[in-house]
């Protein structure tokens, strides 16, 4: 299966086209009430709040890791278990 070529256009084509779109395309100013109910959508959190969820990240890790830690011990012992069983057959 052949793998097509993507096309490029050469520099000076795509800014023809860029200054085309700028001279074309003008800028337009939203309504107050679009920018207020943005305003209200978009919260920056307190200090306080991304400090504690932070700390609320440090303990995730720390679970996380915990239990990662736990299943390297339960696969460490069940390969021990079965290297074991294994050669007791032979």
């Amino acid at each position: 299966m052949a793998r097509s070529k993507t096309n490029t256009l050469p520099d000076d084509i795509i800014l023809n086209l860029e200054a085309r779109l700028a001279g074309t395309l003008k800028p337009i100013r939203p309504s107050n009430d679009i920018v207020q109910r943005l305003r209200a959508r978009i919260r920056f959190p307190a200090r306080e709040e991304i400090v504690s969820r932070l700390g609320d990240w440090k303990k995730m890790f720390l679970v996380f890791g915990g239990v990662m830690s736990g299943l390297l011990l339960v696969i460490t012992l069940a390969r021990a278990f079965f290297y074991f069983l294994g050669r007791r057959q032979m």
